[in-house]
């Protein structure tokens, strides 16, 4: 939400009053569904640990829990490809905003003749980038697990051995 962020621009006719300049752009929604997305695949990670290991046995016999795991476990992989990119837009449009060369062209006093402006410092945006890098790792990790819990559903499970009772020996007339 870079309109709600003000800054002083100088007035150079008259020293003591300043002009306030506001940004330009919205780019919240990128980043809060990078951020969302986050905290359900945190809570959604930490039930599927609780079920992978106090109920194990509940999900090897029921079948329809490792499809839907599949099936969640697919549509994070899917969700993080999306956040991840869109993120990764929502930043290079926070910085084509806030680039200096972009807030003196939008100062119409540094557009007088004779007036030359010049930027104090370019904002930083490492962290930023890393977490758009952060974003596209969770995406491979999220896709890599997709070929584990795949294998845990009936599709690549090796069907359980068949034995029969007269196979064993114990056939009742």
């Amino acid at each position: 939400r870079l309109y709600q962020i003000p800054f002083g621009m100088p007035n150079c006719e008259d020293e003591s009053e300043a002009r306030t300049l506001y940004l330009v752009g919205d780019f919240s929604a990128p980043a809060e569904f990078f951020v969302t997305l986050g905290v359900f695949s945190f809570l959604y990670s930490m039930a599927a640990l609780v079920l992978y290991l106090r109920f194990h046995s509940l999900y090897t016999e029921n079948t329809k829990l490792p499809f839907t795991d599949f099936c969640v476990t697919v549509c994070f992989a899917f969700f993080w490809l999306v956040a991840a990119a869109a993120w990764g837009k929502g930043l290079s449009d926070v910085k084509a905003a806030t680039r200096p060369s972009a807030l003196i062209s939008a100062m119409g006093v540094c557009q007088a003749d004779g007036v030359v402006c010049n930027a104090g410092t370019t904002p930083a945006m490492g962290l930023a980038n890393i977490s758009v890098l952060f974003g596209f790792l969770n995406f491979l990790l999220w896709a890599g697990n997709c070929w584990f819990v795949l294998r845990e559903t009936p599709w690549l499970r090796p069907p359980p051995p068949r034995d029969s009772a007269a196979e064993q020996g114990a056939i009742d007339k």
